[in-house]
């Protein structure tokens, strides 16, 4: 039987400055070297795919392992996806609050964070991947409350708006909005504190609420 390996590689979205983004590092060895990618590599003989997924985090970048949401995207082995051989990929998807800029190690010559729909052209089939990591974020928000893994602790529902609007690509109606998350059991609890210090009206801050789906969902576009 011809040998085959088996690899780990993050989509990681993060919301900075208002835009869906996307970590990525740029190769520093071949295949591919100089192309940007996506944070990853391969397993070893003894390690859990997840432990592999945030291993390959912080030695790729110099990212602690994820404080938000992680969760198993898909499995990944065209026959001549990688020129070195047979190479299986475990893709992982991470949601994380706002990070700082990463810093590159181990293989990668850089890390930077990307818009997460208009990436440079990426190797292997990491584009591919990032497309079913994008649709599955998009989806995650409909049916679950995954939102509040790209915010803080406490946020206002202004915040959360920012989230959907960002991670979906359309403006939603404020109103409507607060809305539906505050009718929706579960989705989010109030602190019992203002936001205070800043320009503007206080705003109610909130945490997320105890409930894995959401019940109606927010459908996209819905709460225009």
């Amino acid at each position: 039987m011809e040998p085959f390996a088996v690899a780990v590689d993050l989509v990681v979205l993060t919301i900075r400055a208002g835009v869906l983004q996307v970590l990525l590092v740029r190769r520093g060895i071949p295949p591919y070297r100089g192309r940007w990618a996506l944070p990853g590599g391969f397993v070893h003989l003894d390690e859990d795919l997840a432990a592999a997924a945030v291993r390959e985090l912080a030695e790729e970048t110099g990212m602690a392992g994820p404080a938000g949401h992680l969760e198993q995207l898909g499995t990944y082995g065209a026959p001549r996806r990688d020129p070195r051989g047979r190479v299986v990929t475990v893709a992982y998807l991470a949601l994380l609050p706002d990070l700082p800029s990463p810093v590159a190690g181990s293989d990668a010559a850089a890390a930077a964070w990307h818009p997460a729909t208009a990436p440079p052209r990426l190797a292997f089939d990491h584009g591919v991947i990032l497309a079913d990591g994008l649709e599955r974020a998009r989806a995650k928000l409909e049916y679950t409350p995954l939102a509040a893994a790209f915010c803080p602790p406490e946020f206002t529902v202004a915040q959360l708006r920012e989230v959907y609007e960002a991670v979906w690509g359309i403006t939603l109606d404020p109103r409507n909005f607060h809305r539906k998350v505050t009718s929706s059991e579960g989705f989010v609890a109030p602190v019992g504190a203002l936001t205070g210090g800043g320009r503007g009206r206080p705003a109610q801050l909130f945490r997320r609420g105890p409930a894995d789906h959401l019940h109606p969902p927010l459908l996209r576009g819905s709460p225009r």
